[in-house]
């Protein structure tokens, strides 16, 4: 009897060592964040003005970024919530009330678009030089990376103040490649990442010291559950289109694609005279190779990976099975991934009368249309299951959150933004639609980068429940590089506010996150684009007589 137990004991000895030294129960990551981990509220990130005797540069010139106070930044002022009561009526001054209970807290990531920056599949000649941003940036070196400081930064933002859950937001992937999709799920599992492909580069020799040297990720704390929407990057050639047959020998071959100077038309995708371009692996920043015209560009061959194939978006879906943090799935089931239907819902406390529903409304990578495949777009199948979820939680009287990768209802100047024309309802339907329900609250979303809030009000100001908030969150691909948390607290008057808080990764000086924010902030600079706000709102909800009597009785009191 001894023996046994003293077998047992070792058996559990070993099995406890193995789960301590392979994921993420006990593992130190590789690249710790800084020990200061704060809101946008305490402090956020400022950069430093470019010298006006700086030396104008190209994007790719990473050598020169800080010789010339390119991507320099430094902590400023935090920002303090703005109060949003568009949705409420204009008599409410709400200047007495006050924070009674917490029910809700979860974070958003969103439009990650973790890069395989040595493959021969990217679009990089597109901001090489200029004009699109999320073509090129210095940043594609080190996106693991980032992604792994986000996470460490939400772990401890959970000791501060537990998370109920987190949510990806779609755009996981830059360009719908398996090996891009199994770098996400590995880091938000805390296995070991090897952010290489093709063949083995270590630029500088030795461990830990490069972009392309394997590392610990830390793993989301396994007290958090996550969930996942698609995003169109996930399942579309650049986000733009569905793969054909040349673009899928492509991704696990040896030569760089080649296409047209447009790829935003059909006729683009399917010219043959300009090389993409693709990263060497081997350098110190890893210089572009292999771009230019077809007619003066000596062709490159680089190592080809099948890892590199690119995922449908029933392939893509069904990835999430295979993860060992929870839930299996991560909301997917495996009765509708395996047809490709990536919606889904959830309720994400027991003792609390809300719901989320999880929105595919990407165009669908079977879609024949020939236009870019970056609107919002709801088929017949979607639509109609979206409505009976809403009916469904409207009649059991909960409230609900609609997440999903495309926003609805922005003012964007972009056609590319709104709609696809062969939806099964038109943009204004579906808000319409949407208006009909009192016990919607919110509808998160990603996709334009941008830390957004729009208030879709009420069509009838005798009552005012029936509006919703929209919120967006920038991506971890660009500079801010934030992600969102959401607080939804019960008020003294039976209201309801959402606190949503932007987050800066916390990293820490000398990693390679930290050298990524400064090369995200110089692209920022180089590339003129516009100002890159963040945003803090409280942002205050009217419930239905009903649910203001409902809800007295749930959330944590404020201050316990």
């Amino acid at each position: 009897m001894k023996r046994f137990k003293k077998l047992v004991i070792s058996l559990l000895i070993v099995i406890g060592f193995v789960l301590f030294t392979n994921n993420s129960f006990g593992q130190k990551p590789s690249y710790p964040i800084d020990t200061k981990v704060v809101s946008t509220v305490e402090r956020m990130v400022v950069p430093v003005q470019v010298p006006s005797t700086a030396e104008k540069i190209f994007p790719y010139e990473l050598s020169k970024y800080a010789q010339n106070g390119y991507g320099k930044w430094q902590f400023g002022n935090g920002l303090s919530y703005q109060k949003r009561m568009d949705l409420m009526p204009e008599s409410y001054s709400g200047s007495s009330v006050k924070k009674i209970a917490k029910l809700l807290n979860f974070f958003a990531i969103t439009d990650i678009h973790l890069t395989d920056k040595e493959s021969p599949a990217q679009a990089i000649y597109l901001g090489y030089k200029g004009n699109v941003i999320s073509a090129y940036s210095g940043i594609m070196l080190s996106t693991t990376q980032v992604l792994d400081a986000t996470i460490q930064t939400a772990n401890a933002l959970h000791k501060q103040n537990p998370f109920d859950f987190g949510i990806s937001l779609g755009d996981n992937c830059n360009s719908s490649q398996y090996n891009e999709l199994r770098w996400f799920i590995d880091v938000l599992d805390g296995k070991k990442i090897n952010p290489d492909s093709g063949k083995k580069d270590d630029p500088i020799a030795g461990p830990l010291n490069d972009y392309q040297d394997e590392y610990q990720a830390a793993g989301l704390d396994k007290n958090i559950p996550w969930y996942q929407a698609i995003g169109n990057h996930d399942h579309n050639w650049m986000g733009v289109y569905p793969p054909n047959d040349y673009l899928k020998k492509s991704y696990i071959g040896d030569s760089i694609i080649k296409v047209g100077k447009n790829i935003f038309t059909s006729a683009g995708i399917n010219e043959r005279t300009i090389y993409v371009g693709v990263f060497d692996g081997n350098t110190i920043y890893g210089d572009v190779v292999g771009i230019g015209p077809v007619s003066s560009t000596k062709p490159v061959l680089i190592a080809a990976d099948k890892n590199r194939r690119s995922l449908s978006s029933v392939e893509w879906t069904n990835e999430f099975f295979n993860t060992s943090s929870k839930p299996i799935g991560h909301g997917f089931n495996k009765t509708d991934a395996a047809k490709g239907f990536a919606c889904y819902a959830f309720e994400p406390k027991a003792d609390l009368p809300l719901k989320v529903i999880v929105l595919d409304d990407t165009q669908k990578d079977s879609d024949p249309s020939t236009d870019i495949h970056g609107h919002s777009f709801l088929d017949s199948e979607r639509y109609n299951w979206l409505v009976k979820e809403l009916d469904k939680g409207q009649a059991e009287g909960k409230l609900m959150i609609i997440a999903a990768h495309v926003p609805v209802g922005i003012s964007d100047p972009d056609p590319e933004m709104g709609m696809a024309p062969n939806s099964a309802t038109t943009e204004a339907n579906l808000i319409a639609k949407l208006n009909t329900y009192p016990n919607l609250i919110l509808w998160v979303a990603g996709h334009r980068h941008l830390n957004t809030v729009t208030a879709l009000k009420s069509p009838d100001p005798a009552h005012p429940e029936l509006g919703f908030w929209e919120v967006e969150t920038s991506s971890l691909r660009e500079f801010p590089q934030q992600f969102r948390t959401f607080e939804i607290v019960r008020n003294s008057d039976n209201t309801i506010s959402v606190f949503a808080t932007d987050i800066d990764p916390a990293v820490k000086e000398g990693s390679l996150a930290a050298t990524s924010r400064m090369y995200a902030i110089g692209a920022y600079e180089i590339f003129g684009v516009a100002k890159a706000d963040s945003y803090n709102a409280e942002l205050v909800k009217l419930l239905t007589p009903e649910m203001q009597v409902k809800i007295q009785s749930y959330g944590k009191p404020i201050g316990q």
